[in-house]
């Protein structure tokens, strides 16, 4: 016990497990709805479309945070635009978009005297070091998502399914989209202190794929992403702590290693049973003809 409970005696430490727990819900939450829903991708271009704001921000002292959201929306503008004024589908607006606000971002950051410094911080993170404003400004956030998450519930739900039952049920698949958009943003943000613009993606769809082969409702969905993340960031810290490795990218390789591993132990579990389904009902298809009449004489 003394192995796990001693890495987090120090404070920074004791910061970075809590600021990596309240990311973990964060992420839990929307990434579940992107799993259900296909969205992976969008989850991937927003991790690497708020880049730009981060490095600005950080290249003219200002609010990462702020810089964030300001690129979020910008985002969101252009994937709108390139799809209601063109005939390219969504996807390509987000792959032209994650290309070009990624790039964007390395060209603002490159100007930085810490250049190097600057772009591994922005990009992987830096766990070891979050502060205590910055674990209010992630819980201030974890709120508004877990609240819109509850009122978006039935929509979101309904539009997993498919649009086209969500607005016969009198709901509005365009705007529940929106919000989603919003929420997804909204969980970047709070979480690439912790992780890192890059890294936030294995929090943000790790768990929840790996919640996925394990349950069959999405509230047991998002509860199993949460235990399974904040699993992930305790073994992580601990990890790198006794291994002397970075806290974020030991953070964010778990949930996916864990998905290979709870993979192959699922398939292997059901081929043991299909054959024993398939034997079982082989037996039951031979009792019959060995208990007819003269069956041993033949």
């Amino acid at each position: 016990m003394d192995w796990l409970l001693e890495p987090f005696q120090m404070g920074f430490q004791q910061r970075a497990l809590v600021g990596g727990l309240i990311a973990v819900v964060m992420c839990s939450v929307v990434g579940t709805w992107l799993v259900l829903r296909g969205m992976s991708f969008f989850g991937d271009a927003f991790v690497h479309g708020v880049l730009p704001g981060i490095a600005l921000a950080v290249v003219t002292g200002g609010s990462p945070h702020l810089g964030a959201a300001v690129a979020a929306v910008v985002m969101m503008a252009g994937i709108s635009l390139v799809h209601r004024a063109t005939t390219l589908k969504e996807d390509t607006a987000i792959g032209l978009l994650f290309v070009g606000m990624m790039a964007l971002g390395v060209v603002i950051i490159s100007t930085s005297d810490s250049y190097t410094g600057s772009l591994t911080s922005i990009l992987f993170g830096d766990v070891l070091g979050v502060s205590v404003d910055g674990i209010v400004t992630q819980a201030v956030i974890a709120v508004v998502v877990i609240a819109l998450a509850l009122l978006l519930y039935r929509p979101l739900l309904a539009l997993s399914f498919s649009e086209v039952k969500a607005r016969s049920l009198g709901m509005r698949p365009g705007l529940t989209h929106t919000l989603l958009l919003v929420m997804i943003g909204a969980a970047v943000i709070g979480s690439f202190q912790a992780v890192g613009t890059v890294l936030v993606f294995g929090l943000l769809v790790g768990p929840p794929a790996t919640a996925a082969l394990l349950t069959r409702s999405v509230p047991q969905m998002m509860l199993v992403s949460v235990v399974i993340g904040a699993a992930c960031v305790v073994t992580g810290l601990t990890l790198s702590y006794r291994l002397g490795t970075a806290g974020s990218a030991t953070m964010a390789l778990m949930p996916i290693l864990l998905f290979f591993v709870v993979l192959a132990v699922r398939a292997a579990v059901l081929a043991i049973l299909g054959r024993h389904v398939r034997s079982r009902a082989q037996r039951e298809q031979e009792a019959p003809v060995s208990a007819l009449p003269g069956a041993e004489a033949r």
